[in-house]
């Protein structure tokens, strides 16, 4: 699961003409923080507010020539400036890759490339040899659950409480959050519950969850 170069990326999730993945350097990283709190200010608590801390990116994230690390961090310029950045954490043992945020500048939105960049993971997964991908989506607000949807990703229900967000200035609530994932593996490679297996409940669930793909039904 080794993580892809920057002229990978590119190769693997073509954008937009003018639109383009940047290689992340150590002295972008004020740059980049600072662009982030003013596209998604929001994003101080909970457990993607390491990106707003520079130690976060010199401890836990790749840089590219360097010893790998298991978080991703993808700058995406428009005509050379920054206007969007894109991270994954990968799950080596597992094999999952878990996409972290996906943030755009205010005048990007509404241009599809969050289903471009989306339905782009797929590629670079497999490209890794991942066989799950995986993300969460706040529930104040569709838009994240409506671009993984059509991505092509299943809703398979909802965190409560797992994470924070501040919902007003200064007021910090732990919140619901969808969970949504995608398997890049084909039906034969799952080893699927029996039912005897399963509490009523557990069978409910699984039932509501897959009755719309019965290849995936045990």
């Amino acid at each position: 699961m080794k993580w892809p170069t920057t002229n990978e990326q590119r190769a693997l999730i073509p954008l937009p003409q003018g639109y383009q993945f940047e290689r992340l350097e150590r002295a972008h990283i004020a740059d980049l923080i600072a662009n982030i709190k003013l596209w998604y200010p929001e994003i101080s608590v909970g457990s993607n507010s390491g990106y707003l801390r520079e130690d976060y990116y010199l401890n836990r994230v790749s840089f590219e020539g360097c010893a790998e690390h298991d978080i991703l961090v993808m700058p995406m310029t428009f005509g050379g400036e920054l206007v969007g950045v894109w991270s994954f954490e990968r799950e080596v043992d597992s094999l999952a890759i878990y996409g972290r945020i996906l943030i755009l500048a205010p005048a990007h939105r509404g241009s599809n490339l969050s289903g471009i960049m989306l339905k782009g993971a797929e590629t670079l997964g497999r490209s890794m040899g991942a066989a799950f991908l995986y993300a969460l989506a706040t529930l104040r607000i569709p838009h994240a659950q409506r671009a993984l949807e059509s991505a092509g990703y299943r809703l398979l229900g909802f965190f409560p409480g797992y994470d924070r967000e501040e919902i007003s200035p200064g007021v910090v609530k732990r919140v619901y959050q969808a969970v949504y994932a995608k398997l890049l593996v084909p039906a034969e490679d799952m080893l699927f519950p029996e039912p005897k297996n399963m509490t009523p409940k557990a069978m409910a669930l699984f039932e509501l969850l897959f009755s719309d793909s019965p290849e995936e039904r045990p």
